[in-house]
C-alpha cells in the first residue's frame, strides 16, 4: 500500500506574517532631539524673559539716564533717520531761533516724538538771540523779514541741507507783538510769509507764522516741563521713579510757577469734572482752562489733558516792586499833608522800609516827587504791607487779582517754580530744590535782619551765588517776602506742601516753552510716519521680526513647529498601520498559490 507524505516545497522567505507597528528609529530620534532643542529654547527665553521683567525698573532707569547724558552730546548731523525742527522765540526784548531734532518715531501710537534740542560740535545748544525785539518793525514791516535773516542763516549752517526742504519752521511771537495794533501785527507776519521762502527751504507757510497768547505760552511751558520729565510716559508702570495716578493709570502731571521781572505764570492739570462749580465760576474756568490732545492720533485718549493757565500782568518780582514803591510813596506822602510830617522828604528823616535790609539807603522817585527810604529789615511787617498788591477777592475759590483758581488737591500734586522762585531761594538764600516754607520764612527773616554793611561784605567774600550781584542783595528781603506771599497767601499753598521745587535747570539743560510748542505743533508727524511706513511694508512684502520683542510670536512659531512634527509622525503611523491590514488577505494568497506547487512522494 502506497503512503503518501505532505512537504511544503516553498522556501522560509515565501511566509507573510502580519507586521508590528515599527519603531522607525531615525524619526524618533529626529523627534525627540526636535523636542529637547525646543524646551531648552523655551526655558532659555523664559529665564530671559522673567530677568527683564524682574530688573526692569532698574535697566529703564539706566537708559533713561543715558539719554539724559546723550542729550548733552553733539548731535549727529548725519544720521538720515534724524528730523530737525525751528521755534522762533520773538519777544519783547529780542528774538532766539532754537533747532530741535528727533529719531523716527518708535511705531507705538503711545509715545510722543522724542524730541531735543540740537547740540554743536562743541555740545553747546543750537541757540542764537538778536535785539531788538521784532515789535521794533511796527512802522517798517517790509523789513521784518531782513530782521530774522540772521537768525535763519544760522540755523541753516546747522540742518542738513538735504533735511531743509523738510524742516518746519515755525515763529511765535509773545508779549512784545500783542501790544502793536492788529494791523501792525498782520502786515510783520505778511512780510515773513512773503519773503522767507525766497531765501530760504525750510517748510513754512502762513498758519506756522502767528502772534500766540499768554494762554497759549503757559500751556506750552507746561508741556515742556513735563515732557522733560518723562511724565508723558504711558508705560512702564512698575518704574518706581515717578509717581502714578490710582484713578487712571498715567503719570501725574507737573504743575508750574514762573516769576519774572514782570509778570507771574501758573499752570497744573485739573479735572475733567466741573459739576462743583457754579454757573458763574464754570464760565471763568472755561476762559482759563485750555483742553488739548498730544497725540498723534485724534482718537486715542491717552495724550488729553485739561491745564489751567493764567498770566498775573504786573506780579512779577520787579514790577511788584514798583507797585510797592508807589504806595509807600503815595501813603507816606498822604500821613505828611494829614498830619503835618516830614517823612522821607529828606535823608535825616527817611521812610524806614521794612523791605530793604539794616541801614540801607535810597531814593525813590515818581515824577517830581522825591521820597528817602533807609531799610530796617523786618520780614514779617514787609509781608504784611504787600498783602494789598495780591488784590484778593473774599471768594474762596479766587487767587491774585480776584481771578477764579481751579482747586488744587494738595495731598496729590507736585509743583516746579522757575526764575524768581528759583533765584530768590538760591542766589542769596542757598537753599534752592525741594522747597519747605517754614525754613524759607526763617532764612528770608535772617537775611532781612542783616546790617547792610555786613551783606555787603559777605558778598566780597564770596559766600553768595556767582549769580548774585548787588541788585539782587538790594531786593532779596522785598522779593524773598513778595514769593512768600504769592505763594502762600495768593495760590493758597500750604506752608508746609512738601511737592515743590525750586529750579533753573531740569537734568542739566534750560527747559524752554520753545520745546513744548515744537511738541504740540508736530503732535500728528508720527501718524503720518507710521501710514508711509505701512505703505511701504504693503509693497515691499517684507517685514523684520525681533527675537527679543517678539517674545509670543516666537513662542507660537516653536509650538507651531513641534505640533506639525507630531502630526507628521502620527501620519506615518496611520499610514503603517493601513499597509498592515492591506497586506492580510495577501498571505491567504500566497498559501493558495504554494499548495499546487506541494510535493507528492508515493512510497512503495
Amino acid at each position: 500500500m502506497a503512503r503518501i507524505s505532505f512537504s511544503y516545497l516553498c522556501p522560509a522567505s515565501w511566509y507573510f506574517t502580519v507586521p508590528t507597528v515599527s519603531p522607525f528609529p531615525r524619526q524618533r530620534v529626529a523627534f525627540l532631539g526636535l523636542f529637547f532643542v525646543s524646551c531648552v529654547l523655551l526655558l532659555m527665553l523664559m529665564v530671559d524673559f522673567r530677568h527683564r521683567a524682574v530688573s526692569l525698573p532698574r535697566d529703564r532707569q539706566y537708559e533713561r539716564y543715558l539719554a539724559r547724558v546723550g542729550d548733552l552730546e553733539a548731535t549727529d548731523t548725519e544720521d538720515p533717520d534724524l528730523n530737525f525742527g525751528l521755534v522762533v522765540d520773538c519777544g519783547s526784548s529780542g528774538s532766539r531761533i532754537f533747532v530741535y531734532f528727533w529719531p523716527r518715531h518708535n511705531g507705538n501710537p503711545h509715545d510722543l516724538l522724542d524730541i531735543k534740542q540740537m547740540r554743536d560740535r562743541n555740545s553747546q545748544p543750537v541757540v542764537k538771540k538778536i535785539k531788538p525785539g521784532i515789535s521794533a518793525m511796527a512802522d517798517t514791516p517790509e523789513h521784518a523779514s531782513d530782521y530774522l535773516r540772521p537768525l535763519l542763516s544760522f540755523a541753516a549752517a546747522h540742518v542738513p541741507v538735504k533735511k531743509q526742504k523738510e524742516t518746519p519752521l515755525y515763529i511765535l511771537c509773545t508779549a512784545g507783538m500783542r501790544l502793536l495794533p492788529e494791523r501792525k501785527q498782520l502786515a510783520i507776519l505778511a512780510d515773513l510769509v512773503k519773503d522767507l521762502p525766497l531765501e530760504f527751504d525750510f517748510l513754512f507757510s502762513q498758519s506756522q507764522a502767528e502772534v500766540i497768547s499768554g494762554k497759549q505760552e503757559g500751556v506750552y511751558a507746561w508741556i515742556g516741563i513735563n515732557f522733560v520729565l518723562g511724565r508723558f510716559d504711558h508705560e512702564d508702570e512698575s518704574d518706581t521713579e515717578v509717581p502714578q495716578e490710582l484713578a487712571t493709570g498715567r503719570r501725574r502731571t507737573v504743575g508750574i510757577l514762573d516769576m519774572g521781572g514782570a509778570s507771574l505764570q501758573i499752570a497744573y492739570e485739573v479735572p475733567t469734572s466741573t459739576s462743583d462749580l457754579s454757573p458763574k465760576q464754570e464760565e471763568a474756568a472755561k476762559i482759563l482752562l485750555a483742553e488739548f490732545n498730544l497725540g498723534c492720533d485724534a482718537q486715542h485718549t491717552e495724550h488729553v489733558y485739561r491745564v489751567y493757565v493764567t498770566t498775573f500782568l504786573g506780579f512779577g518780582g520787579n514790577f511788584a516792586r514798583q507797585r510797592y514803591e508807589d504806595l509807600v510813596l503815595n501813603e507816606t506822602l498822604h500821613k505828611n499833608r494829614l498830619l503835618g510830617q516830614k517823612t522821607g522828604l529828606s535823608p535825616e528823616n527817611p521812610f524806614l522800609d521794612p523791605c530793604l535790609p539794616v541801614g540801607l539807603t535810597d531814593v525813590v522817585e515818581r515824577n517830581s516827587q522825591v521820597l528817602h527810604v533807609r531799610g530796617r529789615g523786618d520780614w514779617a511787617t514787609c509781608g504784611a504791607m504787600l498783602s494789598p498788591l495780591l488784590a484778593r477777592s473774599n471768594t474762596s475759590q479766587a487767587s491774585l487779582n480776584g481771578i477764579y483758581q481751579s482747586p488744587i488737591d494738595f495731598n496729590n500734586s507736585e509743583f516746579y517754580g522757575f526764575s524768581e522762585f528759583f533765584y530768590c531761594t538760591e542766589d542769596v538764600l542757598r537753599i534752592g530744590g525741594r522747597y519747605h516754607g517754614p525754613s524759607f520764612a526763617k532764612a528770608a527773616q535772617d537775611y532781612c535782619g542783616m546790617t547792610w554793611t555786613a551783606l555787603t561784605r559777605r558778598f566780597k567774600s564770596g559766600l553768595f551765588s556767582s549769580h548774585a550781584d548787588e541788585h539782587r542783595l538790594k531786593y532779596q528781603c522785598f522779593k524773598s517776602a513778595w514769593v512768600y506771599q504769592v505763594l502762600h497767601e495768593g495760590f493758597h499753598f500750604p506752608y508746609d506742601y512738601p511737592n515743590l521745587r525750586t529750579a533753573q535747570l531740569v537734568y542739566d539743560r534750560e527747559v524752554q516753552w520753545t520745546l513744548g510748542a515744537i511738541l504740540y505743533k508736530t503732535r500728528f508727524l508720527p501718524l503720518r510716519d507710521r501710514r508711509q511706513e505701512g505703505v511701504r511694508q504693503m509693497h515691499g512684502g517684507w517685514f523684520r521680526l525681533s527675537f527679543v520683542y517678539n517674545h509670543y510670536l516666537f513662542f507660537a512659531c516653536i509650538l507651531v513647529v513641534l505640533l506639525a512634527i507630531i502630526l507628521y509622525l502620527l501620519r506615518l503611523r496611520r499610514i503603517h498601520h493601513r499597509q498592515a491590514r492591506a497586506s492580510a488577505p495577501l498571505n491567504l494568497l500566497w498559501i493558495e498559490e504554494v499548495v499546487p506547487m506541494i510535493g507528492v512522494q508515493v512510497e512503495p
